[in-house]
């Protein structure tokens, strides 16, 4: 008999940013019930869950619009206590700025905070200890707009995914040294396989929507890790922002569908698409329409359940990855263009 996907979820939950809002907010893992609202500062991006200190942490990098289109670079990461839903600090970056990307080592304790260069230096990932809630490094990425950042489950190795830049910068976590620089023609998000292996690097960057616009044939780039180098291509209908690999290997790829709009540098958007491939033998498993734009995603800790965040329709998609059949969609609070960004899974306190 077919469990519930809804079982074993009592206490925990899902956080959710809107960018506009500027706020996060917190959803029953089981019923979807909206439990409470913390305001933030201005265009939050994207969150992850610490659970050794119990915080989730949150980038601000923008003053107004994204990447590329934007009113000025922030310099921020807040710390909020998700049980009692309130900012514990405000950790300012600077000279740093912009960041965005997120990945978290819980065994070193050890946050790692990917941030766009400027005139003096490429941009980098700033590494966070998470008891004190402070820097205490800088790794540069050789590239000015790293922008997503991954690390292997071991912590000895980094992957920033760099927009422009035909490379992805491999770095060295204990050495804080970039190593390599594997090609790909400009990319954006991307996944660790569980043993470290293999990486999953969506490509080409989506750039503009521009009409007569031409771009390598869009997918997921696979590398290998121990040669740094592409060894396989997924193909995709699509561009492809934002992966993520499930705990039960499977790789989930937001397609972008927009046709060239001459008043929206986004394009004119279309219902977006979740395809699923199977990390192991990278056959396409299948897939589903959820919002305009899917721009994160994450999963349960059982990977039953996908949820996609579409920032342009600002709804979060929550999909059944065994029947591939969308459960339910929240539609979340907005002020303004984008909306609903990043995406956190919190299980409840022990």
């Amino acid at each position: 008999m077919q469990h519930s996907p809804r079982a074993g979820r009592e206490g925990d939950v899902l956080a959710v940013v809107s960018q506009s809002g500027p706020t996060v907010s917190f959803f029953d893992a089981v019923d979807d019930r909206h439990l409470g609202t913390v305001e933030l500062p201005s265009e939050p991006h994207e969150l992850c869950f610490d659970p050794a200190q119990r915080l989730l942490w949150c980038t601000t990098a923008y003053r107004s619009g994204y990447y590329h289109a934007n009113g000025g670079r922030r310099t921020e990461l807040t710390a909020v206590d998700p049980d009692a839903r309130r900012i514990v600090e405000v950790i300012d970056l600077a000279p740093e700025h912009g960041p965005h990307g997120l990945a978290l080592d819980a065994a070193r304790g050890l946050l790692y905070v990917s941030v766009e260069g400027s005139a003096d230096r490429p941009g980098g990932v700033v590494v966070i200890d998470t008891g004190t809630r402070r820097p205490v490094g800088r790794i540069d990425t050789g590239a000015p707009g790293p922008h997503w950042f991954a690390i292997d489950p071991a912590g000895r190795w980094g992957y920033a995914t760099n927009k422009e830049a035909p490379f992805v910068s491999v770095v060295d976590l204990r050495r804080g040294t970039l190593t390599t620089k594997v090609e790909v023609p400009g990319s954006e998000g991307l996944a660790v396989s569980a043993d470290g292996a293999h990486v999953f690097v969506a490509a080409p960057y989506a750039g503009s929507f521009s009409a007569g616009e031409r771009r390598p044939a869009t997918g997921i780039r696979v590398i290998d890790a121990r040669t740094a180098s592409v060894v396989d291509t997924l193909p995709t209908r699509n561009v492809v922002l934002p992966v993520h690999l499930t705990a039960t290997g499977k790789l989930l790829v937001g397609e972008v569908r927009a046709e060239a709009d001459p008043v929206s540098r986004l394009g004119r958007q279309a219902p977006g698409r979740l395809t699923v491939f199977s990390a192991e033998t990278r056959e396409e498993l299948g897939g589903l329409d959820v919002g305009r734009f899917p721009l994160t995603i994450t999963s349960s800790p059982d990977g039953r359940i996908a949820y996609v965040a579409c920032v342009v329709s600002s709804t979060v998609h929550l999909v059944d990855l065994e029947t591939m059949r969308e459960l339910t969609r929240l539609d979340i609070a907005r002020r303004g263009e984008p909306g609903a960004h990043g995406l956190a899974y919190l299980p409840g306190p022990a």
